[in-house]
């Protein structure tokens, strides 16, 4: 129907947005009713069902990938915390796993629905045997290790911070086992000045070291990612 103005439409009919808005239910926190009209209002959101990917952090992974192009087909590729599998599913389309290419293995603690091309593996990635147990499902040293992880958030920035730093760390002690010489290291960070252990290793064992900020990541979010490429350190 052809507005009655005549006009162009401006997001705005009869004086309403069309922004969609979520009523506080009774069981229902404030900070959760927020978080469920944001998600219902993000673009990456609708995208992700449109295309079939299953998290929105996919376009994180694309958008960083299409910049530094960092998976290639043939690849092996390790996807840490895998779930709910939105990275796995842009790694495995790109280093052409379902094809028999590449090889992509998504590590979790939670059971993870299958996808084309990617093995799955229920296992604590700090486990001593881990990074052996990893490169028996790939067939040899990893070409990239990923790292979307992110700690439950306690509301309290610093803290949150520390946590997730933390979690890069470890990430990055496990990649420096299971990569290969030339391999990459992307793992999820926030904005801030606590990572600098972090960074002093990965400058040891990596050619090149950039922060990265994806437009997909929420303009209003900490968010950052670390990203290390040219791996030349093998661990005794």
């Amino acid at each position: 129907m052809t507005p009655k103005s005549g006009g162009t439409r401006s997001g705005r009919e009869g004086g309403r947005s069309l922004k969609a808005r979520v009523k506080t239910a009774r069981k229902r926190s404030l900070s959760s009713t927020l978080w469920l009209e944001r998600q219902l209002n993000d673009p990456y959101v609708s995208r992700a069902r449109l295309e079939g990917f299953r998290s929105r952090a996919a376009f994180k992974l694309t958008e960083i990938d299409d910049k530094y192009h960092l998976l290639k087909s043939g690849q092996r590729i390790v996807d840490l915390g895998a779930a709910p599998g939105g990275w796995s599913q842009v790694a495995a389309k790109r280093v052409g796993a379902a094809e028999g290419k590449g090889r992509v293995v998504g590590i979790d603690l939670l059971d993870i629905d299958p996808i084309p091309g990617v093995d799955f593996a229920i296992m604590d990635f700090n486990a001593p045997d881990a990074p052996e147990r990893l490169k028996q499902i790939l067939g040899g040293p990893a070409d990239g290790v990923l790292s979307d992880m992110a700690a439950n958030a306690t509301g309290h920035r610093k803290t949150d911070h520390l946590r997730i730093v933390a979690l890069a760390e470890l990430a990055a002690e496990f990649a420096g086992d299971v990569l290969s010489p030339g391999g990459f290291f992307l793992a999820k960070v926030l904005q801030g000045g606590t990572e600098g252990d972090l960074l002093a290793s990965l400058k040891r064992d990596f050619a090149k070291v950039h922060h990265v900020k994806p437009t997909a990541s929420r303009a209003d979010s900490a968010e950052l990612y670390v990203l290390a490429t040219g791996f030349r350190r093998a661990r005794d």
